[in-house]
């Protein structure tokens, strides 16, 4: 039996430039809260189940089109994800809940989406807590990275280029890093593209506690930071380890960032129903 007491629970599976979700339509309840990360864990192991970078419950709102629950691969919740809030946004559309231009609630606050097509288009919340080439320790050597929270916090390192970096080993070392702890951080290389199309990036996911293909939250991070650091202007186009290329827009002031918005491909992959044995 499924965490709901049921046998089925009917799902969609999309991909937003190579960051891959669950989508579930929650709006009549039916997930038992006490086994819900179990739930999210077990359908997100690959080979096993469904596989997944996340799950997106899509919830009623007394505020908004819809609310969302996010959760990262390990069950864990997250406030905010990009490419998941523009995969939610075509799925609501979809279902009729809203038309092409919405909003919807998340643990980071209101989120307005458009949608047309196969491309949406998400304006995040306002970035916060942004810190300049702030030092670290890192096996005996001093690393400068920049932080900033887009949603959920990153910690983005400029490099000369991101393909020799081996992300497995020092992004984990720097998400489990002392000074960001308790919560840990996202951890992001960005280097410019050689042809002078905007960056490269490469993201170690927190929850996922790997590299992922692609992380909207990270690609807002990478691209504030090239307009703090490499002086380049909006939009910047973000060329993402999926081989697709979100773009960043945002209005820049008296050092802050501000109207940050995200434009990229949804895809939805397949639907279907998960069984009792999806999450055991």
């Amino acid at each position: 039996m499924t965490p709901t007491g049921l046998d089925q629970v009917a799902f969609v599976k999309m991909s937003g430039s190579g960051n891959d979700f669950i989508l579930i339509d929650h709006r009549s309840g039916g997930l038992d809260e006490s086994t819900l990360e179990a739930f999210v864990a077990g359908i997100c192991r690959r080979r096993f189940s469904v596989g997944a970078d996340g799950v997106i419950l899509i919830e009623p709102s007394k505020t908004a089109d819809f609310r969302w629950r996010f959760f990262n691969a390990d069950g864990s919740r997250a406030e905010m994800c990009g490419n998941g809030a523009r995969c939610a946004a075509r799925y609501a559309h979809q279902l009729g809940i809203c038309g092409p231009d919405l909003c919807f609630e998340t643990a980071a606050g209101l989120v307005h989406a458009q949608v047309s097509g196969q491309r949406a288009t998400v304006r995040l919340t306002d970035p916060h807590s942004l810190r300049l080439q702030v030092p670290i320790t890192l096996r005996g050597q001093t690393i400068r990275v920049t932080t900033v929270n887009t949603g959920v916090p990153h910690a983005v390192v400029t490099a000369t280029t991101v393909d020799e970096v081996d992300l497995p080993v020092l992004g984990r070392e720097i998400r489990f890093h002392p000074q960001f702890a308790p919560e840990g951080v996202n951890v992001n290389f960005v280097c410019p593209e050689p042809s002078g199309g905007g960056i490269r990036i490469r993201t170690y996911e927190r929850g996922v506690e790997s590299e992922t293909l692609s992380c909207g939250t990270g690609a807002v991070a990478g691209a504030l930071v090239a307009a703090a650091q490499f002086g380049m202007t909006s939009p910047v186009r973000v060329h993402t380890r999926s081989g697709e290329a979100l773009t960043v827009f945002f209005e820049q002031g008296d050092g802050q960032f501000h109207d940050i918005r995200q434009e990229g491909e949804v895809r939805f992959i397949y639907s279907g129903v998960l069984g009792a044995e999806a999450w055991r």
